[in-house]
This record gives structure tokens, sequence and C-alpha cells, in this order.
């Protein structure tokens, strides 16, 4: 009983760990981290502000939402993530379709729009916590970077169509569609206010000089306050100039959420899923690349429960979903950041900015946030990365192309879904048609390779499989191996190297079942070669190692020796294959001039008696028996190894020289393990010397067995 509560309180302490996480910093923390962190936390806050700015403005929602989110995602973020350097907030792609999500609900504005995208965020939060606590991080891997790449690229062209009315000051209704953005903007491109339109590209132009003149200042930020300071000193405002206000210098407070009807949450619930599935990609995929650089080890489930408890956190206190950015991460890397508080610094950088910067934003243009948003679309697609995809993969740039059309043509969140099932499709069909080939050794017999024009063995077939077998794979497999029976019909034996082969279920041993009949049904029969211990144990579970025989389960150190040996006919061998594929061929004998023996690939149909080796010694010491020892192997076989006082005739000759054998006497034939002796005693029962007997074992045996072996 104490063993089961040491257990249980073992798995509490594990999953608590995922909530503890901020003890275990701060316990840890070193003083001498408090400075470097509290420069790159200010360094971070300076390109935070203005992007947790704009990019509320992306989601048509207050600017001080966006402030709200910086706030509260960047301490709670830092605090329960797994990174040290991923700053969680405000990022472009989820905004957008944050946007796209509630304006199923509403229209910006009214008084149900601010409320829902505060319960949005405690959905999306809570997906993503649900999915950290259950240790789901995995699933973030079946998300293709293509599908984020074609997705990012398309939202970029939809916040660039979407924040021209506001460069325009274009008095239009805010719709996720891009086509009916563009008519409404086609046919209200006489009300462009020229005043706005001006500032606004001055915008651009100032943070694209600055990025190239002074790359390491904060040209978004710049930007933003020196439009503000031409729009107050010209009084641009009084000219028709949209501006922002004043903002509120007060604590994030609490949000007034709407109550969660089965109705309102099942019109959130498709948008939540994707806004969840990419905002998970978007933050993980930035944690692992700036861990790559810092060589932290991350937890993926870890950093599922601080993106979720973020995004409640968030949404509680009045802001809205959020993500882990990129950029902002980098930028916290490079400043010199050592812990996760740098994050929670950024955070707090950004509350005094709110308290002391607040007022000056009375005169902060929305066509300049329209400039900043521009500049930064255009900065949102990679598109050399982008180039390298279609260049390179088929499949990964179907991924891309189809996101990004999808992004451009359908509902947002469905748009992210498309790509999802694009990308899962494409997972399916590469896992479903895994490599199944026939293989030969290479020419010094290390390695195998595919065939190709290369000779194969007509006895026996060897084929690889490199994947899983199963329910989805087993068909693609079945229906190769099938197919490369029927292009060497004389292959009775296949060996199946599984060394690839990771998983297998109960279809894919039901697969093996019927290759297995299909082989032995020709008399054949199938073996496996490196089976690794996990399918083992399934096949083991299952029964299928007693239909397949433990001697059929080779390694793969000895399993063409195995079946060379123990399997093939080396009369076949001998007498009718012209290949040497295996190296275990090599030593055998070539003839030229074989004989059609159409005896040597079936099986014996008459009853061969064996002699054993002690048997045959007592006959040869006996003066009064009338025997002759046949040994049927060929000659330079014969001359290295034999039995004394034995008469050597080559199989392919027995049809020739059979007849003259002396009839009243008993043949004994001799070979090296008893298999072309076997085919000698059936030619000669054949031409009607009924006593024909075999040598069990063949010379091996008899040598085993401690009898004198001579050699010429």
């Amino acid at each position: 009983m104490v063993k089961n509560r040491k257990g249980w309180k073992s798995l509490l302490g594990e999953e608590s760990a995922f909530i503890t996480r901020p003890w275990a910093i701060l316990r840890g923390y070193d003083k001498a981290d408090l400075r470097p962190d509290l420069i790159a936390g200010l360094t971070v806050a300076v390109v935070l502000l203005p992007q947790a700015i704009a990019y509320s403005m992306i989601a048509e929602l207050p600017p001080q939402t966006g402030l709200y989110s910086a706030i509260i995602a960047s301490i709670v973020g830092g605090l329960w993530g797994s990174s040290r350097h991923l700053n969680t907030g405000p990022t472009n792609a989820t905004s957008l379709l944050v946007l796209a999500t509630l304006l199923t609900i509403a229209q910006p504005g009214t008084p149900e729009f601010l409320p829902t995208a505060g319960l949005l965020a405690v959905m999306v939060g809570i997906l993503k916590l649900a999915m950290g606590l259950l240790r789901m991080g995995v699933l973030v891997n079946f998300v293709a970077d293509s599908l984020v790449l074609g997705f990012i690229a398309g939202a970029g062209v939809l916040i660039s169509v979407n924040q021209l009315r506001h460069l325009l000051r274009v008095d239009i209704v805010s719709t996720p569609e891009i086509t009916t953005t563009l008519k409404n903007l086609v046919a209200n491109i006489g009300d462009t206010h020229f005043i706005s339109l001006g500032l606004g590209i001055g915008t651009m132009i100032f943070i694209i000089l600055v990025r190239k003149l002074k790359p390491s200042w904060p040209a978004a930020l710049l930007a933003m306050i020196a439009a503000s300071a031409v729009t107050g000193i010209f009084k641009l405002d009084q000219q028709g100039v949209s501006v922002l206000g004043a903002l509120p210098q007060s604590l994030p407070p609490l949000a007034d959420l709407p109550m969660p009807t089965p109705g309102l949450l099942g019109k959130l619930s498709a948008g939540a899923l994707a806004v969840s599935a990419i905002g998970l990609v978007e933050a993980v995929s930035s944690a692992r690349n700036i861990a790559s650089r810092s060589g932290q080890r991350l937890d993926s489930n870890q950093e599922f429960v601080g993106q979720g408890l973020a995004s409640i956190v968030s949404g509680i206190f009045s802001g809205f979903v959020v993500s882990g950015s990129f950029v902002r991460s980098a930028i916290n890397y490079t400043a010199g950041g050592r812990t996760p508080l740098s994050n929670v610094f950024s955070g707090l950088w950004i509350m005094v900015a709110m308290f002391t910067l607040a007022p000056l934003a009375v005169y902060l243009p929305r066509t300049a946030l329209a400039g900043v948003l521009l500049v930064a679309a255009w900065g949102m697609a990679d598109r050399s990365e982008m180039r390298r995809v279609l260049r390179t993969s088929f499949g990964d740039s179907s991924i891309l192309v189809a996101t990004f059309l999808a992004t451009l043509l359908l509902p947002l969140e469905f748009a992210v879904l498309a790509g999802m099932l694009v990308s899962f499709a494409r997972y399916l069909i590469k896992t479903s048609t895994p490599g199944v080939y026939p293989v030969v050794p290479d020419e010094n017999f290390l390695h195998f390779v595919n065939v190709e024009e290369s000779p194969v063995c007509p006895q026996l077939g060897v084929v690889n499989i490199e994947g899983s077998l199963y329910f989805g794979a087993v068909n693609h497999v079945e229906e190769a191996i099938r197919n490369n029976q029927e292009d060497h019909p004389r292959q009775k034996f296949l060996l199946l190297r599984m060394n690839m082969v990771d998983h297998c279920d109960v279809s894919g041993i039901h697969m093996l079942e019927s290759v297995v009949r299909g082989y032995r049904k020709l008399g054949g029969d199938v073996y496996l070669e490196g089976v690794r211990p996990r399918v083992l144990h399934m096949i083991s579970l299952y029964g299928f190692d007693r239909v397949i025989g433990q001697n059929n389960l080779l390694q793969t150190q000895n399993a063409i020796s195995y079946i060379f040996h123990k399997v093939l006919h080396p009369g076949f061998c001998v007498y009718e294959c012209r290949q040497r594929v295996f190296a275990e061929c090599q030593a055998l004998p070539k003839d030229d001039h074989a004989a059609d023996f159409d005896l040597i690939t079936e099986n014996p149909e008459h009853e061969i008696e064996e002699l054993s080796p002690t048997v045959l010694k007592m006959l040869m010491d006996d003066p009064d028996e009338k025997l002759l020892l046949v040994d049927v192997r060929e000659k330079s076989e014969f001359r290295n190894w034999h039995i004394t006082n034995s008469r050597q005739i080559p199989l392919r000759m027995m049809g020739d020289e059979g007849p003259e054998l002396p009839p009243g006497y008993s043949l004994v034939f001799v070979s090296r393990i008893g298999r072309r002796s076997e085919l000698a005693v059936q030619i000669m029962q054949d031409l009607g010397h009924l006593r024909s007997f075999n040598l069990k074992g063949g010379i091996l045996a008899w040598e085993a067995a401690g009898y004198p072996i001579a050699v010429e």
C-alpha cells in the first residue's frame, strides 16, 4: 500500500510540475542574471509596444487591448513556458484569425465584439492548456512547416488588403473576404483622404530608411512617434486624419465576458481550433529555432501549458488571443536575455510605458499604424524559403500552395484546417506507401542495393520494407510483394528484410500470413530478417511466430547464409543458375553445359531411403556387401573433399552415366549436405535402379561422425 501511495504521489508530482514552473524559475534565479534580463526585457518592450497596438488594429480591437495582452502574456508565458527566450504576446497571424472568427459573431465596434474576443482567448487557452496537461505536445509535429509558410504568406496579403482602407481613410465595412474588400475599395477609391495617404506612405518610407541606415534602431516605434509629432504640430487631426486618442492609464481590468452558450461556443469552436493550431505551431517552432542557437532543451508540453495559461489570463484581463513571436524572441536572445524573467520584465516595461506614454497616443494616426502593418505584412512571407520548398519538394509545395490559396479564398479558420487536412493527407499517403523493393548484395557483398539491372537469385527473392506495417500500408506492401513474385515466378523462397519496420498491427500480421500461405502453397517458404523487438513482441502476442516458425525468424548477420546452406537446392545453384548473386555462391562451380533437369526444382516424388553415416560405414566394412558409393558433386568439389573409394559422377551427368552403373550393386549417393544426392537417387529410381540410397546429412555428417575424409 505504501508503494502505491508513492506511485500516486510521483504521478501527481509530474503533472503539478507544469503548474509550479514559476516556483522552479524563481528558486534557482541567479542575481547575476538580473541586469542582462532587465536590459533584454526593455529591448523587447521597445519592439513589443508598437506591435501590440498595431496587431490589435488587425483584429479591429481597441489599442489598449493589445497592450493588456502584451503585459499579461509576457509575464504568464515567461513564467509557465519552457523556453527562456520565447516572448508571448499579440502576433500578426493570430490577430488576423481572431478578426475572421469574431466577424462571424459581430461587427467591430459593436458591444458584443470586444467581450467575445476575450471569450475566444479563454477558449483557445483552454485548448492549449488541455493539450499540454495531456502531454499532446507531439501533435505539433503533424503540422508541416510548409503549412505555416503558406498561411503566413496568405495572411500577409490579407493584412495588406485590410489595412488599405485605413491607409486611404476610406470608410468601408470590415470583412474577411479579400474579394469583397477589394471591390469596396475600388468602389470608394474616390473618397481617399490624401493627407492620411501621404502620412501613411511617409511612415512606410521612414521605417524602410531607418531599417536600412540604422538596423539596430526601433524603426516602428520611431515612425509612430514621428507620425504623432507631425500630426500634433500641424493639427492634422483637425484636417480629417483619424487618431487613436488617449489610452487608459490603468492596470489590465477584468473583462465582462459573455455567457458561453452552446450556440456561441459552436460559432467560435472552428476558429478557436484554427487559432490554437497556428498559435502553437508558431510558438513551438519559434522556441525551437532559438533553442537551436542557445542549446536549451525544450519541453513542448510545458510550452503548451504556458501558451494556454497566457491566453486564458489575457482573455480574463481584457486582452485577446496571444502566441509566441519569433522576431521578439530572437531580439530577446540577441539582447542577452538569460532567463524567462527577461520576458516578465518586458511585460512590466510595457506597463510602465502605459502609465507614462499613454497620453501621447492621442495624436497617433491610424494611417501611420496602417503603414507600420503594411511594411510588416510585406516581410511576413519568407520568399526565399518558399522558393526552396517549391523547388525541392512536390508534397510540401502542394501543402504550401493549398494553404496559401485557401487563406485567400476560404473563411480563414477553415483555411487553416484545410491546410492541416492536406498536411495530414500527405502524411497518410507517405506512411501508407512505404518503400518496398527487391534488393541484391552490392559488388562487395557488404550492403544491399536496389534491383535495377542487377541479376537476381532464381530461387530466393530478397525484399526490403521501409515503413510501418499498419492497416493503411498493408495493401501497398502486399501488392509490391505480389508484383515481385510475378516478375520472378521461379523464386519459391522469400526473405523480407524488416530492419526498418518499427510498427506492425493486426492488419500487418494478416498480410504476412497471407504472403506465407501463398509461398508455402507453391512449395516454398518465407523468412523474416532483422525483426525489431517491438514488432517481434507483437508477432509473439498474436501467435504469428508459431505460424511462420522460429527457424524462419532470422538475424541480419546470418540470414542469407542460413537460407543458402539450409534451404536452397545446391543442385539448382550449380546446374541451372548462371548467376552468383550472394557471397555464399562464389565458391560454387559454374557449369556452362548444364543439363536441363526439371526434377532439380521439384520436390521428390519417390520415397527416398537414407543411410546414416554409421550404417554406411558398417556396410562399407562388410566384405560381402556389394556397395558402390557415388559422389554427385563437381570435380573441383570432389577433389578437395570426398569419402575414400567413392566414385565421382556430377549430377548433371547422371542422366548419361547413371544407366551404366552396375545393377547388382547397392548405390549410395553422396553430396555436401545430402540434397543434391536426393535428386540423384530420384533420377536413378526413375531409371529403374530401386536399390539407391542417400547419405543422410551428406559429407558434413560423415565428417562430424569422425570418419575419414580423403583429399587428392
